[in-house]
C-alpha cells in the first residue's frame, strides 16, 4: 500500500498536479483500493486533522500579520531600517534583512513577506544603482527568517506532528533567526564594499531616528509581545494568536489610523486562502501519515539508522541533506508534515530533543524556499525584479554559505536552542 501511494504521489506531482491535490488523491486511493479501509473512512481521516484547537492559531496569525502589514507599517519599518543601517556598504541589501527580521515577527510567512517587502525594497534598490538579481537574492533569502520568528506558521505545524510545546519552539527560534539576520547582514557589507555599491547619503537627526523609531515601536513589540505571553503561561497559542488581531486592530485604527474596511476585507480574504491550502496540505498529509504509520515505516527508518549510521553525528548529517533535497521540491509545510512523524522517531531513537529536531526542520527547509527548482520566495522575488532565475541564483552564494553555517549551529550546538 505504501509503494502504491509513493507511485502515485511522484506521478501525479510530475502531471503538475499541486501537492495538496496530489497527497488526497493518492493517499486516498491507496486506502480505498489497496488498503483494508472503505472510502468513506478515508475521507474522516483526511478531516480528523482539521479538528484541532491548536491549529486555529494559523488563520489568527495570518489575519493579524496582514492587518499589520497592508498599512503604514511597512513604510515605518523601511524608514527605520534605512536611517540605521543604509549608510554602510551594502546598505540597502542589510535594510531588506532588517525588514525581513521585524516583518518576520508580524506575518508569519516567508513567501508573504518576500511579496510585501520586495515589492517595496526591490524597485527602490534598483533605482540606486543595485543590480537587480542582487535585491532579489537578498529578498528571497532573507525572508525565509519568517519561518523562524515567532509567530511562525512552520513551527506551529511542527508542533502538531511531534506533540511538541509551541511556546518552546517559538522562544527557541529566535536566535537561529537572529543568527541568520546577523550572517545575511554581513554578507551584505561584504559584497557591497568589494562590488562598490552606493550607500545612502543622507543624514538623519537624533530626534528624527528616535521619532520614527516611537512610530515602528508597535511592530517591533509585536514577537516579543508574543513570547512573553507564552513564557509567562498567560495564554495558550491559540489564545495569544486572537489577541494579535485585536491587537494588530487597535495599532491600525488608533495610532497608524490607516485602518479601511478594503484593507481589512484584503486581509481576510487572504487569511481566507492561505489558511485553506494549509489545512488542505494537513489533511492530506495525515492520511500519508496513517498509511506510513500502518506499514512501520517511520520505524524502520529509525531501525535502520541508528542499525547502519549509527553515530547520532552521521545520522543528524543524514537528516540534514534528505531534507536539503527534499526541501528543492516540496513546499515547507508539507515536507514538515510528511517528513515530521518519520523523523520524530528517528529523533527518539538517538535521543535528539524535538525542539531541536523542529529547529533543524525549519531552518533546513527554509533553505529550500531560494533553492531551485521550486524555490517559492525564489520566484517571487525573481519575478519583482524581472530578472532572470539563474541571475539570481548566482547572486545567492554567500547567503547559502550563511544558511548551511547556521544549520550546521543548531544541528551540533544544541544550547543556542534549548535554554
Amino acid at each position: 500500500m505504501t509503494a502504491q501511494m509513493l507511485i502515485g504521489f511522484v506521478l501525479l506531482l510530475l502531471m503538475a498536479m499541486p501537492v495538496g491535490y496530489s497527497l488526497v488523491i493518492s493517499g486516498w486511493a491507496a486506502l480505498s483500493v489497496f488498503g483494508p479501509m472503505p472510502s468513506s473512512m478515508a475521507v474522516m481521516k483526511i478531516f480528523q486533522p482539521t479538528q484541532s484547537f491548536p491549529l486555529l492559531a494559523i488563520p489568527f496569525f495570518i489575519l493579524s500579520g496582514g492587518l499589520m502589514m497592508s498599512g503604514k507599517l511597512g513604510q515605518k519599518l523601511v524608514s527605520l531600517a534605512s536611517m540605521l543601517v543604509g549608510k554602510y556598504h551594502g546598505g540597502l541589501g542589510q535594510v531588506t534583512v532588517v525588514g525581513s527580521t521585524v516583518f518576520g515577527g508580524v506575518s508569519g510567512s516567508s513567501v508573504a513577506e518576500a511579496s510585501a517587502l520586495g515589492s517595496m525594497l526591490i524597485p527602490w534598490q534598483k533605482r540606486e544603482g543595485y543590480p537587480g538579481a542582487f535585491g532579489a537574492a537578498v529578498t528571497s533569502a532573507s525572508s525565509v527568517i519568517a519561518g523562524l520568528m515567532p509567530p511562525s506558521i512552520p513551527l506551529i505545524l511542527f508542533a502538531t506532528v511531534s506533540n511538541t510545546s509551541i511556546a518552546s519552539l517559538f522562544i527557541a527560534a529566535v536566535i537561529p533567526a537572529l543568527m541568520l539576520a546577523g550572517g545575511m547582514m554581513l554578507a551584505c557589507n561584504i559584497i557591497g564594499r568589494r562590488r562598490g555599491f552606493p550607500r545612502l547619503t543622507l543624514k538623519y537627526t537624533g530626534a528624527e531616528i528616535r521619532n520614527t523609531l516611537f512610530t515602528a515601536l508597535p511592530a517591533l513589540l509585536m514577537p516579543v509581545f508574543i513570547v512573553v505571553l507564552l513564557r509567562a503561561g498567560i495564554a495558550t497559542p491559540t489564545e495569544v494568536s486572537v489577541i494579535a488581531v485585536a491587537y494588530a486592530l487597535v495599532v491600525s485604527s488608533v495610532i497608524y489610523r490607516d485602518l479601511t474596511a478594503e484593507r481589512v476585507m484584503s486581509a481576510l480574504v487572504n487569511t481566507v486562502i492561505t489558511t485553506g491550502i494549509v489545512m488542505l496540505i494537513i489533511a492530506a498529509a495525515n492520511i500519508i501519515a496513517y498509511i506510513l504509520t500502518s506499514g512501520g515505516v517511520p520505524q524502520a527508518v529509525a531501525q535502520w539508522a541508528v542499525e547502519y549510521l549509527k553515530h547520532p553525528i552521521l545520522i543528524i548529517l543524514a537528516i540534514n541533506l534528505l531534507m536539503l533535497f527534499i526541501g528543492m521540491f516540496l513546499d515547507l509545510p508539507a515536507a514538515i508534515l510528511l517528513l515530521g512523524p518519520t523523523l520524530v522517531s528517528i529523533a527518539n531513537a538517538i535521543g535528539l530533543d524535538l525542539v531541536q529536531l523542529g529547529i533543524i526542520m525549519c531552518v533546513n527547509l527554509s533553505i529550500g524556499l531560494f533553492t531551485p527548482p521550486i524555490g517559492t520566495t525564489l520566484f517571487v522575488s525573481s519575478a519583482i525584479a524581472r530578472e532572470r532565475i539563474g541571475a539570481v541564483v548566482k547572486e545567492l552564494g554567500p547567503f547559502y554559505l550563511v544558511a548551511i553555517v547556521v544549520l550546521l549551529l543548531v544541528s551540533y550546538v544544541p544550547a543556542l536552542i534549548i535554554y
